[in-house]
């Protein structure tokens, strides 16, 4: 007789299940104010108050029903190894690259699938911050990441982790994280990130580093963003095109070996703790 394996939580099936109540907490308030506020001309769907409490709320919710659904440890399901701390060099370059890289592929959606225009009115606003740039700061590369971090590369991550091989772990968490943002222009750089993060989980399993992670990425395109027009006058990237792509596939390239380099001593005591 065939033993049957065990299925920890979350499965693919329960982290969709998991993300689409996250989700749906947040519209089931977002939904009648956004209706509230187009009737009546009032703007309390941005009320601070209502956004601080909501994402709070909802967030402690789902962490909260997903540690106590996986019956795992707490440092299992939210593992905080130390780790080197000159990897975030090779990550804030290996991120650098990777945004210029993906400028092709946006070039391409752009050409076949143009975003419309509230597409661009409303990813602007997720920059925006109730309190100025740093509000904007604290948001987007502080608040964000821990967040979406402990989701994704917490609960999700470490149950695919116990039920599946690195590989499909790391691909459906990131998968998922990308579908999460509902945002198909946005897709490849969400996917790619992701991508990394779970790579760096596996590789340090450390859940603060991921987090570290997708703070300077947050912070990268912040940045870029709002210093546009002066980044764009830097000799980098008045390169000819061909060049500005080949030296960041060096850059990428480069960084990924570094990262694989400094997390190798860390993952080998890792290995022989287990």
């Amino acid at each position: 007789m065939n033993e049957i394996r065990q299925k920890y939580y979350p499965t693919v099936l329960q982290a969709i299940h998991l993300i689409i109540l996250y989700i749906f907490i947040q519209t089931v308030v977002d939904f009648p104010l956004a209706l509230y506020d187009y009737y009546n001309g009032t703007d309390y769907l941005y009320n601070p108050f209502k956004k601080i409490t909501l994402g709070v709320g909802s967030t402690f919710f789902i962490l909260y029903y997903g540690f106590r659904k996986s019956k795992a440890p707490f440092l299992q399901v939210f593992p905080m190894k130390f780790f080197n701390p000159l990897i975030l060099i090779p990550i804030a370059t290996f991120l650098w690259g990777a945004h210029n890289l993906l400028e092709i592929v946006g070039n391409l959606m752009d050409k076949f699938i143009p975003a419309p225009a509230w597409f661009w009115e409303m990813f602007s606003k997720i920059f925006d911050g109730d309190f100025g740039w740093w509000g904007a700061f604290l948001k987007v590369a502080v608040i964000a990441p821990i967040v979406e971090e402990l989701i994704f590369r917490g609960l999700i991550l470490q149950g695919f982790r116990r039920n599946y091989n690195g590989f499909i772990a790391v691909l459906m968490s990131a998968l998922l994280f990308a579908l999460f943002h509902l945002n198909p222009w946005q897709f490849p750089a969400t996917f790619i990130l992701g991508l990394l993060l779970g790579w760096l989980v596996l590789r340090t399993n450390s859940i603060l580093l991921a987090i570290l992670g997708h703070s300077i990425n947050n912070a990268l395109v912040l940045l870029t963003i709002t210093y546009w027009e002066s980044i764009q006058l830097h000799p980098i990237y008045l390169m000819e095109k061909k060049d500005f792509y080949f030296t960041s596939v060096l850059v990428v390239l480069g960084s990924a070996v570094i990262i694989y380099l400094l997390s190798i001593v860390w993952w080998k005591k890792k290995s022989s703790q287990q």
